[in-house]
């Protein structure tokens, strides 16, 4: 399992936060500003796990969780939600298309990196 993560979230700052945390773990770190980029991103590397933002223009996380999912390739690649929404109808939907957690913003660095490396694991 390739070890490369996609981050996708339309906040730089989250995005640079992220990588920063994961890059210091040991995990190579590509970015996507919405979930339009992201699907453009998962057809040029090979994606170990990827971490998404729910509300982004052009294509929200739900809506690429699931393109995730159907895409032969990524079907069974790991995701976590990172995000500011803390509503259970959303955490349900995006367990029941795939998520395989669900963290909020501000996350907690240790946090973040032990659901990554637990998810590597899998």
């Amino acid at each position: 399992m390739s070890k490369k993560i996609l981050v996708i979230d339309d906040s730089k700052a989250v995005r640079e936060s992220v990588k920063i945390v994961l890059s210091n773990g040991g995990y190579e770190v590509i970015e996507a500003a919405n979930g339009a980029d992201a699907l453009s991103m998962m057809k040029k590397h090979s994606i170990g796990l990827f971490i998404s933002d729910i509300n982004m223009p052009e294509m929200d996380g739900i809506t690429l969780l699931r393109k995730i999912k159907e895409d032969n390739n990524n079907k069974h690649t790991p995701v976590i939600m990172l995000t500011t929404e803390n509503c259970n109808e959303l955490i349900n939907e995006s367990r029941a298309a795939g998520a395989k957690a669900w963290m909020i913003k501000p996350f907690h660095p240790e946090k973040l990196l032990d659901a990554v490396k637990t998810l590597f694991v899998i």
